[in-house]
Order: C-alpha cells, then sequence, then structure tokens
C-alpha cells in the first residue's frame, strides 16, 4: 500500500529544514519531530505541521511517537549513532524506512536486517540523499551499458563546504579508515589509499580513495565485485591522509574525536541559500571488463545539499503513488536507473 501520512525526523537540523520547507511548498505536509524541545515546535508553527518531540534513547517511546505515520525520513545525524534506534523502532512498528546517510557501516549494519524487513513488510531504504542517489543510478546505467563489468570506479568533485553535520559525520569516520570493495567483500585501506587524476567534464582533478557510501550500496545495486571511490583532492591533502595513516587508532579516540567535533562546532558554517545556489557537483563513473572494455559517464548536478533535497523528497512522492517494496533496498534498484534524471538541473553524459 502506498504512504499516506509520512514523518521527518531531525527535521530541525540543516538539511532537515531544507527538507521539511519544500515539502511545505510541495504540498507534502510531513509530521515534523526531532529531539529539541523548543526548535520542532517552532518550525511547525512556522509551517503549519503537526510536529513529535522525541529522542532515540527510549525504544518503546520512538515505537509510540512514529505510531501514525506509515513512513519515516529519517535525517538526524551521525546515523551511525542514530539510524539503530529509529531503523528498529520502524520495524517493530510496520513503518517504512527512509534517510540521508552515506556512512558505509550504516548500510551494511541496515542489510543484516533484510530478512525481518521481509518478513514484516518494511521497507529500509538508505541513502535517499547526494551522495547515494546519483551515484547509484550512474552505477546501474553503466552496468546495463557493460553487462559483464567486473570494476566499477565512481568520483566526485562535491564543490561548496559542508553543514556542520556533515563536518561531524565526517569525523566519525577518521576512525575507520578507508575502504574499497574487492571480490566482492569490503576491505579496510590505509586512508588515500590510491590516487589517480580524474577526467571529470569540467577539468581534470586529482583524486584520491575515500570511504564513501557507494562501496557498499553500488555493489548490491549492479553486482560488481571491484568497487572504488574517489573524491577530487588537493596533492597537499593527499599527502596529509598518507602522513596520518600510523593514527588511525588516535584519531577514533574519545579525546580526540571530542576536540575534533568542539572545533567544528566553533568553525565549520552551514552553506547559505546563495552560496548553495553558486556551486554544482560533478561525477565521473568508469566499468571496465576483464577483456579490458570500458564506459564512462558524467553526471553535472545541483550542489549537494540540494541534490539531497529534491531526492529524498522525489523518492517520499514516488512512494506516495507505489507501493513500497519490502526489504533492504538501494535507491536506483528500487526507483530506476533513470531515476536520477527526474530531478531538476541533471546532466547525464556518456563516452562514446
Amino acid at each position: 500500500m502506498a504512504i499516506k501520512k509520512w514523518m521527518l525526523y531531525g527535521a530541525n537540523g540543516y538539511t532537515g529544514k531544507l527538507i521539511a520547507r519544500e515539502a511545505k511548498n510541495r504540498g507534502l505536509n510531513p509530521i515534523l519531530a526531532g529531539r529539541h524541545k523548543e526548535a520542532i515546535p517552532r518550525l511547525a508553527r512556522e509551517l503549519g505541521l503537526e510536529f513529535r518531540v522525541f529522542g532515540l534513547e527510549t525504544p518503546s517511546f520512538i515505537l509510540e511517537s512514529i505510531s501514525q505515520a506509515d513512513l519515516v525520513l529519517h535525517c538526524a545525524g551521525p546515523f551511525s549513532q542514530t539510524s539503530t534506534p529509529m531503523m528498529q523502532a520502524c520495524l517493530a512498528g510496520k513503518t517504512h524506512y527512509l534517510d540521508i546517510t552515506g556512512e558505509i557501516e550504516v548500510f551494511e549494519a541496515i542489510r543484516k536486517h533484510n530478512t525481518i524487513a521481509k518478513q514484516r513488510g518494511v521497507m529500509l531504504l538508505p541513502g535517499v540523499g547526494f551522495d547515494v542517489v546519483p551515484t547509484d543510478c550512474l552505477a546501474l546505467n553503466l552496468k546495463k551499458y557493460l553487462p559483464d563489468a567486473d570494476r566499477l570506479l565512481l568520483a566526485f568533485d562535491a564543490r561548496g563546504g559542508p553543514s556542520r553535520g556533515t563536518a561531524l559525520t565526517m569525523i566519525e569516520g577518521l576512525k575507520t579508515g578507508g575502504k574499497v570493495r574487492e571480490e566482492g567483500m569490503l576491505r579496510n585501506v590505509p586512508f588515500a589509499y590510491k590516487t589517480m587524476e580524474v577526467p571529470f567534464v569540467h577539468k581534470k582533478l586529482w583524486s584520491t580513495t575515500i570511504p564513501w557510501g557507494d562501496v557498499s550500496t553500488a555493489f548490491h545495486t549492479t553486482g560488481i565485485p571491484n568497487i572504488e571511490v574517489y573524491g577530487a583532492t588537493r596533492k597537499s591533502t593527499i599527502r596529509m591522509m598518507k602522513l596520518l595513516r600510523p593514527f588511525r587508532g588516535l584519531l577514533g579516540t574519545r579525546l580526540v574525536q571530542k576536540t575534533l567535533k568542539q572545533r567544528v562546532a566553533r568553525s565549520v558554517t552551514n552553506p547559505t541559500a546563495k552560496e548553495r545556489a553558486k556551486t554544482k557537483s560533478y561525477i565521473w563513473g568508469k566499468v571496465l571488463n576483464a577483456s579490458g572494455e570500458s564506459r564512462e559517464a558524467h553526471l553535472v548536478l545541483a550542489n549537494g545539499y540540494d541534490v539531497t533535497v529534491e531526492a529524498a523528497l522525489g523518492t517520499v512522492e514516488h512512494f506516495m503513488a507505489n507501493d513500497p517494496e519490502p526489504g533492504v533496498q538501494t535507491p536506483a534498484r528500487i526507483l530506476g536507473e533513470h531515476f536520477i534524471r527526474t530531478l531538476p538541473n541533471v546532466e547525464m553524459r556518456f563516452e562514446t
């Protein structure tokens, strides 16, 4: 059954507010929710929407709070800390679950619940924002052009600074190091494990491997067993990342994490609407097979935050018109490889 009523959790965060306001503009009217007892009611009054105030510490309270929603769009990170209690409540209450994570560990943890999700008739669909929606669609398009591909390379040049929430998530990721997929298995690798000059559509840029969500999701979407994801990075930053390799354990300690997060709270400001409007995101993808054949493609999109708003709400709208499929899903698998083309200001190019 298609959804009728849905909840936006983390509505008072930077991305959550963007989604809430655009949802209201579209007449989608979510129940706004989050833990902040002043910010959530204030935003709900501004937009004329229902609201719930609750944290994620008590399972029974979460379950009661989401009971009127057919679907929850979870936007409160870091998702490594918040996704499990919300997902478990959704499974218990037979409520469909979406989130906007890009964290490999979260994707892999959610995938372990595939069987129970199918049994309960619940769809678990993490990663309905940027990065995963655009790259997941690009990967599946490339796979269909080269069906026997056994290697996938993806790269980002995402312009514009991160929000505080994204910066905090990046700090959380320091303790896990890098990741690639080899022969279908996730492999831990050092920071800046590989580097290459990526031929983005606007210019070539040096890039290094990053532990982005597609290392998890693209495998389940395409079946391609070898996957590397790169981020455009200055050479000086790549050198610094390599120097940090011996200190990965230290970067994960409570004291260092706390210190770095405090620095983010003091120094990182959320990008303004004007700053977002001036920036674009560039994505490059390449598939290769054992015979040496390859295919390349490019995506040019808006700023990552605006893409997240459009992709997340586009996903909600899809399931207002179509029945969610139970089990753990990936964006392109359930929405189709052409879903990215339905978003505004998207250009996809294939190399001939």
